[in-house]
């Protein structure tokens, strides 16, 4: 099968959280820098997309390259082969295939990572608010830094978000509970991935690099 290249559009619900930075990180890919801020925790049931449905778990640090700010994602697993194909040849994503599982019990909604027996569960309350969000992962793909960017449209309920991680897991420090939402009526538009020239401007980049994807901290 023929992975499809950029640009994708994804369509379905997701739990979304931020969490604070555990007090020891791994050093992020040649050429990325860390921020402050929190990490981004992503827990998302794909609907639609260019491969059909799949599940994604996946957590990103807040990072520049040059003097663009975005996300470099250190963790990412799905539970389609030709997501994660098509992740790591087009934007670098250090996508790994695993054992997902999407519930939805009520308005609460829970993401399980099989091998690992990490959970991700959200409950949302209040009045949903629509929002249109622009995206910027910062990644490393083989043939070197890129920018993929990309732009969020949906429904957002405030939600409370917990990840549950065993106590030796890497994810380990920032189990716990905190602030989120849950998006619906989602629209995840990914664009091409441009290579940085400078400090400021990109150039389109190859559709795709061989793998492996270099984005992972592991």
């Amino acid at each position: 099968m023929t992975t499809p290249d950029a640009p994708w559009t994804l369509g379905g619900e997701a739990l979304v959280a931020l969490a604070r930075r555990p007090s020891s990180s791994p050093a992020l890919p040649m050429g990325l820098h860390r921020l402050p801020g929190p990490l981004l925790i992503v827990g998302a049931c794909y609907e639609s997309s260019p491969v059909g449905p799949y599940l994604e778990l996946a957590v990103g640090e807040p990072a520049r390259l040059g003097l663009r700010p975005g996300w470099c994602f250190t963790t990412m697993v799905v539970d389609s082969p030709e997501s994660r194909r098509a992740g790591r040849i087009s934007w670098g994503l250090p996508k790994e295939v695993g054992r997902l599982t999407w519930r939805r019990d009520g308005d609460e909604r829970e993401l399980r990572w099989a091998e690992r027996d990490i959970v991700v569960r959200g409950q949302p309350h209040g009045v949903p608010l629509p929002g249109l969000f622009p995206l910027r992962a910062l990644q490393r793909r083989a043939d070197g830094p890129v920018v993929a960017p990309g732009r969020l449209r949906g429904r957002a309920h405030v939600a409370s978000v917990r990840l549950v991680a065993p106590a030796a897991d890497p994810l380990a420090g920032i189990a716990g509970v905190h602030p989120g939402a849950h998006l619906t009526s989602m629209r995840l538009v990914l664009r091409p991935a441009r290579h940085p020239v400078g400090l400021t401007s990109t150039l389109r980049a190859p559709l795709r690099a061989p793998e492996p994807a270099l984005s992972s901290c592991r």
